[in-house]
């Protein structure tokens, strides 16, 4: 027996993929958009008529002219900046950014700062995250404010919207969405900052990051983002993969976490440091290390065989272990290197590989390819944006509840008001 789609499942549906038609493309016609999603030209006239009205899309000639056969250029269409905007928090060791973003993915107005995350008190913490978003909002005075993503590093709970636990301060639990809520009332979703990264690879690169792909953090920490049959994985309490803290050597090496012998203990940017200085691997991890001494490191490890190089090749050797180990369970599939380690992954990759190709995971080596991006905060911040960009068209546009969901317009006054959560 076959089951009907309702009127408007079917309608939300196809909005849906005619924002995200649009959303993929840059500026696409309505024939691209009907090649793109199998929709009749006469569905994406009517829906795409709807979704100007709307205030939700904009025709516009600013993209390449596509021709017709009797030569007359087709209009393509765009997202509508003004139609809403998000807010995207990045918080990380000793780093706090914050941006707005239009609904066509343009950044109005950014702000970052360093600061003490290990040791500024609960409330200082959120204090800093609370007044650097209250002074953006003040930049973007009458946007339409529809969401805010905070990406963290460590275990985060989306479903109760906290930071369970995370390496870059001592304070665990933290209510960061209904802080933010509170002093903003604006929806605030909450997410390990590795997940994000996953995330903006899927928009970045959709050939390479489609089904299967690994997002390896490789910075102070290791972290994973893991995508599966086009899926995040999410793991418990929505943390992203926590491959850092696999074991690599039982009773090995101090992590930061506490315990003993995890891949980051090995790979990470302190044990590297602590190995290069031939340290114990009993001492207290570095609580920071500079992007310049990190490179100054991986320069010395290039020029002779002597203790850095080596530091380098035991990080390859724990990260390569344990990607063989995950691949023992998955098929091969391609991985990007992110953060400042990419920097230096010319003298990891080689004892990586050999590592992999020494486990069960490893059968199909050849196959695994791998890619590096030294920065990985625009990616984190981009993640986070299309996550909350995404959810707005699939939950509200999609469903023409624009005018049924009015967003938050921030206003001056509201935007530098002393109020806190």
């Amino acid at each position: 027996m076959s089951v009907g789609i309702r009127h408007d499942d079917l309608r939300k549906r196809n909005r849906a993929m005619v924002i995200t038609g649009v959303r993929r493309a840059f500026q696409p016609s309505r024939t691209e958009i009907a090649r793109a999603t199998g929709l009749s030209h006469s569905t994406i006239s009517a829906i795409s008529s709807d979704l100007i009205e709307e205030g939700i899309l904009a025709e516009t000639k600013g993209g390449e002219a596509v021709l017709l056969k009797r030569g007359r250029p087709q209009v393509a269409l765009a997202l509508k900046p003004e139609a809403a905007a998000v807010v995207t928090i990045v918080l990380a060791l000793n780093f706090l950014s914050v941006a707005v973003v239009d609904y066509a993915g343009q950044t109005v107005t950014s702000e970052q700062r360093k600061l003490s995350t290990l040791t500024l008190p609960e409330e200082e913490l959120i204090g800093e995250c609370l007044a650097m978003v209250r002074r953006r909002l003040g930049e973007a005075s009458g946007r339409r404010i529809m969401r805010m993503v905070l990406a963290v590093q460590g275990t985060t709970d989306a479903g109760r919207r906290t930071m369970l636990w995370s390496p870059i301060t001592p304070h665990s639990g933290i209510a960061f969405a209904d802080r933010l809520e509170g002093a903003f009332g604006i929806p605030v979703t909450v997410e390990n900052d590795c997940n994000m990264i996953a995330e903006a690879l899927k928009w970045r690169d959709p050939e390479r990051y489609r089904d299967n792909f690994i997002a390896i953090l490789l910075s102070h920490g290791i972290g994973m983002g893991l995508v599966l049959k086009g899926e995040l994985f999410t793991g418990t309490q929505s943390s992203g993969g926590e491959f850092g803290h696999m074991i690599h050597r039982p009773d090995g090496a101090l992590c930061r976490c506490g315990r003993r012998g995890c891949v980051e203990a090995y790979a990470g940017n302190y044990a590297i440091w602590r190995a290069a200085r031939q340290s114990s691997e009993d001492e207290e991890p570095v609580a920071d290390i500079s992007d310049a001494d990190m490179k100054a490191l991986a320069a010395a490890a290039r020029v002779k065989d002597g203790p850095e190089r080596e530091a380098f090749r035991r990080a390859g050797e724990a990260i390569g272990f344990g990607l063989g180990s995950l691949f023992a369970l998955i098929d091969p599939a391609p991985v990007a290197v992110v953060g400042i380690g990419a920097a230096a992954f010319d003298l990891i990759e080689p004892h990586l590989r050999e590592a992999i190709a020494r486990t069960a995971g490893g059968q199909h080596s050849g196959a695994i390819s791998f890619a590096v991006e030294p920065d990985e905060v625009p990616l984190i911040r981009e993640g986070c944006a299309m996550r909350a960009l995404t959810f707005i068209d699939q939950e509200i546009f999609a469903a023409g509840a624009s005018d049924e969901a009015p967003a938050k317009k921030i206003t001056p006054v509201e935007a530098y008001s002393s109020r806190m959560a």
